[in-house]
C-alpha cells in the first residue's frame, strides 16, 4: 500500500523531490496542487514526469461510506473509509460566517470515558498524519464554491494526545501558509487529561481544551477512567503551567449529567479548582449514546449562574447534529465492536499499562 503525500510536511516533500533528482523549488507547485487544487498541467516537466512514474506516494482522499445530514441542514456527518477498510467519522458544522470541521485522530479510543460512544467501542488504531489532514481536505471539498474551512477541532473519535506526533504533524501541514493556511488560533485540540502531552502543545499555538467532567478525583475517575493514571491535581498543575507559558485561555469541557455532576455544590467546587487559571467552561448537556444510561441535566443555567458568581466565563454548548449522532461523545466507528474483555485489554495495551 502506497504512502500518502498528505503525511509529508513541506520540508519532507522537498527532501523526497531532491532524492529523486527533482529540484526542491518544484515543491511549492506540488504543494499548491495538493492543498489548493492547482491544475496538475501547470507542473513543470521534471515534476510532472516524476509524478507519472513514482509509485511510493499517492494523494487519495478517504472514500465516503455514508453521509448523514441533520434536520436543520447545518451539520453533515461523513463516515469515511480508510485504505485498510477501517472507518472514522468526521463532522462538518456550518455557523454564520464560518465552517468548522471536527476531525478524528484514532479509530476508537483507549480512554474509556463511560458516556462516550467512541470510548465504549475501545481502541483499534492510531490515524496517520495524512489520514487526519485528509479529513479536512474532504470536508473542504464538500463545501460550496467560495466557502472554506475556517476552524478545525480535534474533538472527534480518539484522544489526540495519545496520538500526538501525528496530530502535531497534521497541525503543521494545516497551518502551512503555502497550502490551506489555517490559523493555529482556529485549531483546538481536546484531551481528557493525558498530562505528558499538554506541555508539547505549548509551541504549537493551538487552543487547548480539557475534558474535565468532575470536580473531585473520585467524581472524575467514575466518568473518566484515565484519571486514575493522571489524577486531577496533576492535570490542573499541567494546565496552570500551560497557561503560564502561553498566556492563553484554556477551554474546559463539562458534560452535564443529571444527578452526577450538575449540582450547585459541584459548580462551586469547579470554580475553586479553576481559580487562577485563565479559563472558559463549555457546558455540554449529555448527548445520548446506546452504551450509557445517564440523562442530560436540565440544570445548565443554574450551573452557569454559579460559575458567573465566581467570575468564570462559560457557554452552554449549542447542540448540533444530535439527531444524526454527530454531537459531542456520539461518534463511533461502524462495524467494529470490541466486546468486553477484548476492549478492556486493547485499551490497557494502547496506554502502555
Amino acid at each position: 500500500m502506497a504512502s500518502s503525500f498528505y503525511d509529508l510536511e513541506f520540508s519532507a516533500l522537498e527532501r523526497e523531490l531532491v532524492g529523486a533528482g527533482v529540484a526542491a523549488m518544484h515543491a511549492k507547485a506540488l504543494w499548491r496542487q495538493l492543498y489548493r487544487g492547482a491544475d496538475s498541467t501547470d507542473l513543470a516537466p521534471p515534476l510532472h514526469r516524476w509524478m507519472q512514474t513514482q509509485t511510493e506516494y499517492e494523494a487519495c482522499l478517504p472514500k465516503l461510506a455514508q453521509e448523514t445530514l441533520s434536520a436543520d441542514g447545518l451539520t453533515r456527518k461523513f463516515l469515511l473509509r480508510l485504505q485498510d477498510g477501517q472507518t472514522v467519522e468526521t463532522v462538518l458544522m456550518c455557523y454564520p460566517g464560518r465552517r468548522t470541521v471536527c476531525v478524528s485522530s484514532q479509530v476508537g479510543c483507549a480512554m474509556g470515558c463511560v458516556f462516550c460512544a467512541t470510548g465504549q467501542m475501545g481502541f483499534v488504531r492510531h490515524l496517520s498524519t495524512g489520514e487526519i489532514v485528509a479529513q479536512v481536505l474532504y470536508a473542504q471539498g464538500a463545501l460550496a464554491h467560495g466557502e472554506s474551512v475556517r476552524n478545525v477541532v480535534f474533538m472527534g473519535m480518539g484522544e489526540p494526545l495519545h496520538n500526538l506526533d501525528a496530530v502535531l504533524g497534521a497541525v503543521g501541514i494545516l497551518t502551512d501558509r503555502r497550502g490551506l493556511s489555517l490559523s493555529a488560533r482556529h485549531i483546538s485540540v481536546s484531551t481528557v487529561g493525558v498530562v505528558p502531552g499538554i506541555s508539547r502543545l505549548v509551541a504549537s499555538g493551538v487552543n487547548l481544551a480539557v475534558s474535565l467532567h468532575g470536580a473531585t478525583q473520585e467524581e472524575r475517575a467514575a466518568l473518566v477512567p484515565v484519571s486514575s493514571r493522571w489524577n486531577l491535581e496533576e492535570l490542573l498543575g499541567a494546565c496552570r503551567e500551560y497557561g503560564a507559558l502561553t498566556g492563553r485561555k484554556i477551554f474546559f469541557e463539562w458534560t452535564l449529567i443529571e444527578g452526577r455532576n450538575d449540582s450547585t455544590e459541584t459548580a462551586h467546587r469547579l470554580a475553586k479548582l479553576l481559580h487562577g487559571i485563565r479559563s472558559h467552561v463549555n457546558l455540554i448537556p449529555l448527548n445520548p449514546t446506546c452504551g450509557y444510561d445517564g440523562v442530560a441535566s436540565g440544570g445548565a443555567a443554574g450551573f452557569q449562574a454559579v460559575l458567573r458568581e465566581h467570575g468564570i466565563p462559560s457557554t452552554i454548548r449549542q447542540r448540533r447534529g444530535i439527531d444524526v449522532s454527530a454531537g459531542c461523545g456520539q461518534l463511533r466507528e461502524v462495524g467494529q465492536r470490541l466486546p468486553g474483555l477484548k476492549r478492556a485489554v486493547a485499551s490497557r495495551m494502547a496506554l502502555g499499562c
